[in-house]
């Protein structure tokens, strides 16, 4: 009896250590030491370091390294970084409209966008700037570049550009703008009464330009179905996300539940205002680059059972940041939620807090994700993405067409291209020429093409390793033949993937003479996910059956 009184006791002491939560007061001291302790390591090195300090550079990186642990998504913007989260979340910045990219050792227009100051005052794609307002872009990297081609609006600005073909240095001077990027790439008829929208991005927009895009092609077309584009759309905005599902659902419907540490995190987000659309058909095209907004987007609208999901699987983003202002104008995007869509599920693919011992993280494996049921009863998971309702597949390869890619080739081929063709056909019948495609290929060897495959790379390290441990003599004719294997046959392969190479290249000449718009009317030309979709749609009582149990 004392013998279990006294294991009682001591199983009772145990747990109360083992289990006991800090009081406010050691969780204040807990934080203020370690900052202590930060600050004398930091006063330290300030004073003994053999070399001078990057105080600013060894703070940032501190930080930095600190956040990488939590998430990817918690990071802190200092006071110059601010411009980006403007962008981020409205799309606005202020400058001339064009992206660029480094070449070599020089930075260069990559992409001018229709419509900006930029393409209205004749800048092109492969543009080599050399100076912006008299500064030289000498070994400047990209970011400093941008920098300086963005301000204030209506501030001039001068640039000196070289430019492929021509000798003479050309001069630009006009006005800074604000620069607005519509969410809403593209938007067209697919097929009787049938609308399309591609949209990139949940910024403070989203919505608005999609109900508007979506609302023109109803009084114009008639349109009964839409399909909702939002492949490669990394998310943005929860709201604009909650006021889409609003314009198919009834008002008052929840839409996504966000549930954090911090009670203050903890939000149900309904659908705002009346439905705008309550008996269009939609199906949303997904894939592995859809995450967060627009997971919530598919998952809501999949768990409500009012449209039909097709594509690939969801990135998995089941994580909500909020902007915390930090002192001397920084900002700290924080994780501070998890958020769960109408059936209940989480779809975040990650579990972050449980790292392994070499600090990498894991999918949540299927065996650990639970079943949920639509508001029909159709059966769903959580733990890893959307499961869409018609699986689609990407059958290419990582081939010859990637490594081209890599290297700016198709670009670089397509600003030769423009210099000796003054116009193309429109995307909907432009068709790349054998002729055309002859004189890529010589191009290519023009410019010595040549690359080393993945599988080269793990191959040379086998064979590193085959040798370090002695067994390279012994599969010496199965090395010789592997590696006969894995060497590429330059023509075979451009004869291989000739179909995708095609397509590329077309793409990348359509960009110069039609910019962004034109390259989607192109792509969408043989988009195997829109002809499923649009099948969906026209085969009688498909869609309908669908959605039922």
């Amino acid at each position: 009896m004392k013998k279990t009184f006294y294991l009682s006791i001591f199983f009772i002491c145990i747990t109360s250590i083992v289990f006991c939560t800090p009081t406010p007061q050691q969780h204040s001291f807990r934080i203020s030491k370690n900052l202590t302790i930060f600050n004398s390591v930091f006063r330290e090195l300030d004073i003994f370091y053999v070399d001078t300090l990057n105080y600013d550079k060894m703070v940032k990186t501190s930080i930095d390294n600190m956040l990488e642990k939590l998430d990817p998504y918690t990071v802190y913007l200092p006071e110059e970084e601010t411009e980006d989260l403007t962008f981020m979340t409205t799309g606005e910045y202020a400058g001339i409209g064009a992206m660029i990219m480094k070449s070599g050792k020089e930075v260069i227009v990559s992409e001018p966008y229709e419509g900006m100051p930029a393409q209205r005052n004749g800048i092109r794609a492969g543009d080599v700037i050399l100076e912006v307002d008299d500064i030289k872009i000498e070994n400047k990297s990209v970011n400093e570049v941008s920098s300086l081609l963005k301000g204030t609006p209506n501030t001039i600005i001068k640039l000196k550009l070289k430019r492929p073909g021509e000798k003479k240095i050309i001069e630009k001077t006009f006005q800074r703008e604000k620069i607005q990027v519509n969410p809403v790439k593209y938007s067209a008829i697919v097929s009787d009464k049938v609308g399309y929208v591609m949209l990139s991005e949940f910024t403070d927009r989203a919505a608005i330009e999609l109900k508007s895009d979506v609302n023109e092609m109803v009084k114009n077309n008639h349109i009964e179905s839409l399909v909702l584009d939002i492949r490669n759309n990394g998310g943005g905005l929860i709201d604009e996300a909650v006021k889409i599902v609003g314009y198919f659902v009834p008002k008052g419907t929840d839409v996504v539940t966000t549930k954090g540490k911090n009670k203050e995190a903890d939000r149900t987000y309904k659908t705002p205002s009346e439905p705008i659309f309550p008996q269009m058909k939609l199906v949303i095209l997904a894939n592995r680059s859809s995450a967060s907004a627009s997971e919530i987007v598919a998952g809501s609208i999949q768990d409500l059972d009012r449209g039909v999901i097709v594509g690939e699987k969801t990135f998995g983003k089941g994580l909500v940041q909020n902007i915390r202002p930090i002192i001397f104008g920084g900002n700290l995007k924080v994780t501070t939620a998890k958020y769960y869509i109408p059936s209940g599920r989480c779809i975040q693919a990650i579990d972050y807090s449980h790292r392994n011992d070499d600090g990498s993280v894991g999918h949540i494996p299927d065996s650990l994700t639970s079943e949920f049921k639509t508001r029909n009863g159709r059966k769903v998971r959580d733990g890893g993405g959307i499961i869409p309702d018609t699986l689609t597949k990407d059958d290419r390869k990582l081939n010859i067409a990637y490594y081209i890619f890599a290297q700016n080739l198709y670009f670089d081929f397509a600003t030769q291209y423009v210099l000796k063709h003054s116009v193309i056909a429109s995307p909907v019948d432009f068709k790349l020429s054998d002729e055309d495609f002859k004189s890529f290929t010589d191009y290519l060897v023009e410019k010595k093409f040549t690359y080393t495959t993945q599988t080269e790379r793990y191959y040379k390290e086998l064979s590193d390793m085959a040798q370090y441990e002695g067994l390279d003599k012994r599969a010496k004719d199965e090395f010789a033949a592997l590696k006969a294997k894995l060497v590429p046959d330059m023509t075979k392969s451009i004869e291989e993937n000739k179909a995708e190479i095609s397509e590329l290249l077309s793409m990348e000449i359509i960009k110069r003479y039609y910019y962004q718009k034109g390259e989607i009317q192109y792509s969408l030309r043989t988009d195997k996910d829109l002809k499923v979709a649009i099948d969906l749609l026209k085969t009688e009582g498909r869609y309908s059956k669908m959605l039922s149990k």
